[in-house]
């Protein structure tokens, strides 16, 4: 039987090498369950899914406390130094049937370097995939998650000036999503503040849509 008290989120990373998915699924679990390194190829070959501790007291529903899991399914980018086009997205089909199809995703998060515009064909492959994926709701269950936003910092402006200057491509794909974007800063001494933070953030997508799912075949 379900505890009432307890919530699982489920949540998939898309995005293109180098993009830092598999450091930012790192965050989110609050441990380094996703290699992640700088290299001159594709770090990450395989779908793999990753699970956090439980965050005792995270949130409150229906006047009772709530314990959060969070489950990240951290996937291949492209274009990757090994795969073709058409296998990574295979493998990605095939991850979100094995782990989500009977749970279902809460929510996909795309992951893009804040320091590297949106744009040419390779760019936007991640969009398509999870278009092609996740179907005609994907508006609804999509967000962007921006790593390195410290370079935005350094630049010395500030996140709504930087979505001002964004190109119209990234403007675009805002919007299909209804604005939903995620800031991640590599500040280390408050990772663990940060990680909460984006929670949060990502919790209230979720309840937008009434902690509704997508299912996989």
């Amino acid at each position: 039987m379900m505890d009432p008290n307890k919530m699982t989120i489920n949540l998939a990373l898309f995005g293109m090498t180098q993009s830092g998915k598999s450091s930012a699924g790192n965050i989110l679990l609050g441990s380094s369950d996703f290699l992640s390194s700088f290299a001159p190829c594709s770090v990450t070959k395989d779908c793999s899914l990753g699970r956090s501790c439980h965050l005792h007291g995270f949130m409150r529903r229906g006047g009772q406390e709530i314990t959060l899991q969070v489950q990240v399914l951290d996937t291949p980018g492209y274009p990757h130094s090994r795969l073709s086009k058409n296998h990574v997205k295979q493998k990605i089909k095939e991850a979100l049937a094995h782990h989500f199809g009977q749970e279902g995703l809460h929510l996909a998060l795309l992951v893009q370097r804040a320091d590297m515009p949106l744009c040419g064909q390779e760019a936007s492959f991640p969009v398509h995939v999870i278009q092609e994926l996740l179907g005609q709701a994907w508006k609804n269950y999509t967000a962007l998650l921006f790593t390195h936003a410290e370079r935005i910092q350094e630049a010395g402006i500030d996140e709504d000036e930087y979505l001002h200057e964004a190109s119209d491509t990234l403007l675009s794909l805002l919007h299909s999503i209804q604005n939903r974007c995620i800031f991640q800063y590599k500040n280390g001494n408050l990772l663990n503040k940060q990680r909460i933070q984006i929670l949060e953030r990502i919790m209230a997508f979720v309840r937008e849509n009434c902690y509704q799912v997508l299912t996989f075949k």
